[in-house]
Protein backbone atom coordinates (compact mmCIF):
# COMPACT_ATOMS: atom_id res chain seq x y z
CA UNK A 1 0.00 0.00 0.00
CA UNK A 2 0.94 3.64 -0.38
CA UNK A 3 0.89 5.11 3.12
CA UNK A 4 1.17 8.81 3.90
CA UNK A 5 2.46 9.42 7.43
CA UNK A 6 1.69 12.78 9.02
CA UNK A 7 4.08 13.59 11.86
CA UNK A 8 6.67 11.27 10.36
CA UNK A 9 9.66 12.85 12.12
CA UNK A 10 8.21 12.43 15.61
CA UNK A 11 9.22 9.61 17.94
CA UNK A 12 6.23 7.39 17.22
CA UNK A 13 5.96 8.57 13.62
CA UNK A 14 9.52 7.48 12.84
CA UNK A 15 8.84 3.99 14.17
CA UNK A 16 5.67 3.75 12.10
CA UNK A 17 7.54 4.83 8.96
CA UNK A 18 10.25 2.24 9.61
CA UNK A 19 7.78 -0.56 10.34
CA UNK A 20 5.68 0.17 7.26
CA UNK A 21 8.73 0.40 4.99
CA UNK A 22 10.17 -2.84 6.38
CA UNK A 23 7.01 -4.64 5.27
CA UNK A 24 7.21 -3.34 1.75
CA UNK A 25 4.70 -0.51 1.95
CA UNK A 26 5.46 2.64 -0.04
CA UNK A 27 5.74 5.37 2.57
CA UNK A 28 5.11 9.03 1.83
CA UNK A 29 6.53 10.98 4.77
CA UNK A 30 4.86 14.34 5.33
CA UNK A 31 7.32 16.65 7.10
CA UNK A 32 7.66 20.34 7.89
CA UNK A 33 11.37 20.53 7.03
CA UNK A 34 12.63 18.46 4.12
CA UNK A 35 16.26 19.26 4.84
CA UNK A 36 16.25 17.70 8.29
CA UNK A 37 14.09 14.66 7.51
CA UNK A 38 16.25 11.53 7.56
CA UNK A 39 13.65 8.81 7.04
CA UNK A 40 13.34 5.43 5.36
CA UNK A 41 10.56 6.62 3.09
CA UNK A 42 9.91 6.27 -0.63
CA UNK A 43 9.01 9.95 -0.82
CA UNK A 44 9.34 13.07 1.31
CA UNK A 45 6.77 15.83 0.93
CA UNK A 46 6.69 19.12 2.77
CA UNK A 47 3.46 19.68 4.64
CA UNK A 48 2.88 21.96 7.62
CA UNK A 49 -0.46 21.83 9.40
CA UNK A 50 0.06 25.42 10.52
CA UNK A 51 0.49 26.67 6.95
CA UNK A 52 -3.01 27.41 5.72
CA UNK A 53 -1.81 27.87 2.15
CA UNK A 54 -0.90 24.20 1.71
CA UNK A 55 -3.42 21.80 0.24
CA UNK A 56 -3.87 18.49 2.07
CA UNK A 57 -5.04 16.80 -1.14
CA UNK A 58 -1.74 17.65 -2.80
CA UNK A 59 0.27 16.37 0.15
CA UNK A 60 -1.46 12.97 0.24
CA UNK A 61 -1.91 12.55 -3.51
CA UNK A 62 -1.56 8.90 -4.53
CA UNK A 63 -1.83 7.54 -0.99
CA UNK A 64 -4.21 4.72 -0.12
CA UNK A 65 -4.11 5.43 3.61
CA UNK A 66 -3.07 8.26 5.92
CA UNK A 67 -1.55 7.58 9.35
CA UNK A 68 -1.57 10.61 11.63
CA UNK A 69 1.03 10.71 14.40
CA UNK A 70 0.68 14.35 15.38
CA UNK A 71 0.54 16.00 18.78
CA UNK A 72 0.84 19.44 20.30
CA UNK A 73 3.36 18.84 23.08
CA UNK A 74 6.48 20.13 21.31
CA UNK A 75 5.03 23.52 20.43
CA UNK A 76 2.43 23.67 23.19
CA UNK A 77 -0.38 24.02 20.64
CA UNK A 78 -2.64 21.20 21.78
CA UNK A 79 -5.66 22.64 19.97
CA UNK A 80 -4.08 21.44 16.73
CA UNK A 81 -4.99 17.84 17.59
CA UNK A 82 -8.78 18.02 17.37
CA UNK A 83 -8.57 20.52 14.50
CA UNK A 84 -6.39 18.09 12.54
CA UNK A 85 -8.87 15.28 13.14
CA UNK A 86 -11.66 17.50 11.82
CA UNK A 87 -9.61 18.54 8.81
CA UNK A 88 -8.59 15.03 7.83
CA UNK A 89 -12.11 13.67 8.14
CA UNK A 90 -13.46 16.55 6.06
CA UNK A 91 -10.81 16.72 3.35
CA UNK A 92 -9.55 13.17 2.80
CA UNK A 93 -12.64 12.09 0.82
CA UNK A 94 -12.01 14.83 -1.75
CA UNK A 95 -8.37 13.69 -1.87
CA UNK A 96 -9.61 10.18 -2.72
CA UNK A 97 -8.23 8.71 0.49
CA UNK A 98 -10.84 6.70 2.35
CA UNK A 99 -8.81 5.34 5.27
CA UNK A 100 -7.23 7.03 8.28
CA UNK A 101 -5.29 5.53 11.18
CA UNK A 102 -4.77 7.81 14.18
CA UNK A 103 -2.09 7.63 16.88
CA UNK A 104 -4.19 8.25 19.98
CA UNK A 105 -3.37 8.60 23.64
CA UNK A 106 -3.81 6.37 26.67
CA UNK A 107 -5.49 9.07 28.73
CA UNK A 108 -8.79 8.47 26.93
CA UNK A 109 -8.88 4.79 27.95
CA UNK A 110 -11.26 3.82 30.75
CA UNK A 111 -10.13 2.46 34.12
CA UNK A 112 -13.78 1.89 35.05
CA UNK A 113 -17.00 2.27 33.04
CA UNK A 114 -17.16 5.91 31.98
CA UNK A 115 -14.00 6.89 33.91
CA UNK A 116 -11.08 7.95 31.71
CA UNK A 117 -7.51 7.53 32.88
CA UNK A 118 -6.85 11.26 32.45
CA UNK A 119 -9.48 12.11 35.09
CA UNK A 120 -7.67 10.26 37.91
CA UNK A 121 -6.07 12.49 40.59
CA UNK A 122 -2.62 10.94 40.12
CA UNK A 123 -2.54 11.38 36.34
CA UNK A 124 0.76 13.22 35.61
CA UNK A 125 0.02 16.93 35.32
CA UNK A 126 2.59 17.47 32.57
CA UNK A 127 0.78 15.04 30.26
CA UNK A 128 -2.74 16.24 31.00
CA UNK A 129 -3.04 18.87 28.22
CA UNK A 130 -1.95 16.29 25.65
CA UNK A 131 -4.40 13.71 27.03
CA UNK A 132 -7.28 16.19 27.02
CA UNK A 133 -6.46 17.11 23.41
CA UNK A 134 -6.61 13.44 22.42
CA UNK A 135 -9.93 13.11 24.24
CA UNK A 136 -11.25 15.99 22.17
CA UNK A 137 -9.98 14.32 19.00
CA UNK A 138 -11.65 11.05 19.93
CA UNK A 139 -14.92 12.94 20.38
CA UNK A 140 -14.47 14.33 16.86
CA UNK A 141 -14.10 10.82 15.45
CA UNK A 142 -17.06 9.45 17.35
CA UNK A 143 -19.27 12.31 16.26
CA UNK A 144 -18.27 12.48 12.62
CA UNK A 145 -20.46 11.74 9.63
CA UNK A 146 -17.42 11.52 7.35
CA UNK A 147 -17.18 8.58 4.97
CA UNK A 148 -13.54 8.05 5.99
CA UNK A 149 -12.87 4.63 7.50
CA UNK A 150 -10.94 5.61 10.64
CA UNK A 151 -9.29 3.69 13.48
CA UNK A 152 -8.07 5.43 16.65
CA UNK A 153 -5.21 3.42 18.16
CA UNK A 154 -4.39 4.14 21.82
CA UNK A 155 -1.14 2.86 23.32
CA UNK A 156 -0.82 1.52 26.85
CA UNK A 157 -0.39 3.94 29.76
CA UNK A 158 3.39 3.61 29.38
CA UNK A 159 4.90 3.60 25.92
CA UNK A 160 8.66 3.24 26.09
CA UNK A 161 11.77 2.75 23.90
CA UNK A 162 12.29 -0.95 23.37
CA UNK A 163 12.75 -3.76 20.91
CA UNK A 164 9.86 -5.42 19.12
CA UNK A 165 8.69 -8.56 20.87
CA UNK A 166 6.08 -9.27 18.23
CA UNK A 167 3.30 -9.90 20.72
CA UNK A 168 0.64 -7.65 22.20
CA UNK A 169 -3.04 -7.58 23.12
CA UNK A 170 -5.81 -5.50 21.60
CA UNK A 171 -8.69 -4.13 23.61
CA UNK A 172 -11.46 -1.59 23.21
CA UNK A 173 -12.12 1.36 25.51
CA UNK A 174 -10.80 -0.35 28.63
CA UNK A 175 -7.19 0.25 29.70
CA UNK A 176 -5.29 -3.01 29.32
CA UNK A 177 -2.95 -4.04 32.13
CA UNK A 178 -0.96 -7.15 33.01
CA UNK A 179 -1.29 -9.31 36.13
CA UNK A 180 0.87 -6.87 38.08
CA UNK A 181 -1.37 -3.97 37.08
CA UNK A 182 1.16 -2.46 34.65
CA UNK A 183 -0.08 -1.07 31.35
CA UNK A 184 2.91 -1.02 28.98
CA UNK A 185 3.90 -1.31 25.32
CA UNK A 186 7.17 -0.59 23.55
CA UNK A 187 7.06 1.97 20.77
CA UNK A 188 8.30 -0.74 18.40
CA UNK A 189 5.41 -3.07 19.19
CA UNK A 190 2.96 -0.17 19.08
CA UNK A 191 4.17 0.61 15.54
CA UNK A 192 3.84 -3.07 14.64
CA UNK A 193 0.27 -3.09 15.95
CA UNK A 194 -0.51 0.00 13.88
CA UNK A 195 0.79 -1.59 10.67
CA UNK A 196 -0.96 -4.87 11.52
CA UNK A 197 -4.23 -2.94 11.63
CA UNK A 198 -3.28 -1.14 8.42
CA UNK A 199 -2.97 -4.51 6.70
CA UNK A 200 -5.86 -6.35 8.35
CA UNK A 201 -8.46 -3.62 8.82
CA UNK A 202 -10.20 -5.47 11.64
CA UNK A 203 -11.42 -2.37 13.52
CA UNK A 204 -13.22 0.07 11.21
CA UNK A 205 -14.57 3.27 12.73
CA UNK A 206 -13.65 2.42 16.29
CA UNK A 207 -11.03 3.00 18.95
CA UNK A 208 -8.74 0.22 20.06
CA UNK A 209 -6.08 -0.02 22.76
CA UNK A 210 -2.76 -1.85 22.45
CA UNK A 211 -0.71 -3.24 25.37
CA UNK A 212 1.30 -6.24 26.48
Amino acid sequence: MKVAVLGATGWIGRHIVEEAASRGHEVIALVRDLASADLNAAALRRFDLLDGSQELAEAVAGADVVISAIGGRAAGNHDIVARTAQRLLAELPTARVDRLLWVGGAGTLEVAPGVELVTLPDFPEEYKPEAVAMSEALAVFRGTESTVNWTFVSPAAEIFPGEKLGTYRIGGDELLADEQGASRISVSDYAAAMIDELEAGHYPKQRIGVAY
